[in-house]
């Protein structure tokens, strides 16, 4: 990357008042704790400063990743090139739109997402309680969990460009399937969705957030840093069962261990890198393809200069 390109956007952003460091560690931000340095970390206080962070960068003709929560990724231990965009504290406004339908920010969290369907009376979130991340992140990668998804309650995005101009999906335009989003090539940044919910008994809602919760932290390892669910769900089976079958659990590349309390989870037990994960990664598909015959395909991201 030409230093003296990054230099330029770097003073552009800051005359703006736009928040943008150099060389920032990614592992700062991320749930598995991993990732080198972000040439340029920009953090927008609004969607104002968000689409010109992305028309800069565009004229520029600078990279741009984008990041939230950063719970679904894995960044290399040389870090990522370019800007990345920090979609998080300056979009984070919530409201109704009509009785059942309501509009967030991309950075809001999906917990208080559910929070506030809660507040509200309306059901159709509560399987996303507890999943780690962002409505922007739950809306790009469809996430899912226990027989729920985004494609559920997911009725419309507003987002940016990579050029700078605004625009929206709706509909079927969303291209939602099994992990995926019409946002899946990247070709703009989310800023905000919209959820189509329905009436509940605001005790019931609360009920069941609380069980999923519940389960979550009985089965899942969220006293470590992870990434979440490593594999997607295969044709056959689940991934988990498959790697807890082929007798990988506490299987150990570096700080990277195949988690003893849940097999689908891959955790930093400390000072593990990008490359400790990818090789344990590895192992794990070369042996449930030995053993199972079945391809385990990653879910989780790596982005960055490996």
């Amino acid at each position: 990357m030409d230093h003296t390109t990054m230099d330029s956007l770097y003073r552009q952003l800051m005359e703006q008042g736009i928040p943008v460091v150099k060389e920032e560690p990614m592992q700062k931000h991320t749930t598995f704790r991993i990732g080198g340095p972000a040439d340029l970390f920009c953090s927008p206080r609004s969607e104002g400063q968000l689409t010109e962070a992305v028309r800069l960068a565009k004229e520029l003709e600078i990279p741009v990743t984008v990041v939230s929560c950063g719970s679904n990724m894995l960044v290399a231990d040389k870090g990522i090139r370019g800007l990345v965009l920090h979609v998080g504290e300056g979009l984070q406004e919530m409201g109704l739109v009509s009785p059942h339908i309501i509009r967030c920010g991309a950075g809001v969290t999906m917990a208080n997402l559910c929070r506030f369907a809660l507040e509200k009376g309306l059901t159709g979130l509560e399987f996303a309680f507890g999943i780690p991340g962002s409505a922007g992140g739950g809306a790009y990668m469809n996430a899912g969990a226990y027989g729920g998804e985004m494609s559920h309650v997911l009725s419309a995005c507003n987002h940016v460009e990579l050029d700078g101009t605004p625009g929206r999906l709706e509909g079927s335009d969303l291209d939602l399937s099994y992990r995926h989003s019409a946002y899946s090539s990247g070709f703009a940044v989310i800023t905000s969705v919209e959820v189509s919910l329905r009436p509940g008994d605001p005790v019931a809602i609360k009920e069941a957030m609380d069980d999923y919760l519940g389960r979550r932290k009985s089965k899942q390892p969220l006293e470590w840093p992870s990434a979440g669910s490593v594999f997607k769900r295969p044709a056959k089976g689940y991934a988990s069962a498959l790697i807890d079958q082929c007798g990988l659990k506490g299987r150990r590349v570096g700080g990277a261990v195949v988690s003893p309390k849940h097999a689908g989870f891959i955790i930093n037990d400390g000072g593990a890198s990008c490359e400790d994960v990818c090789r344990l990664i590895e192992i794990i598909q070369e042996e449930v393809l030995r053993q199972c015959g079945i391809q385990l395909e990653c879910e989780v991201k790596t982005i960055g200069q490996r």
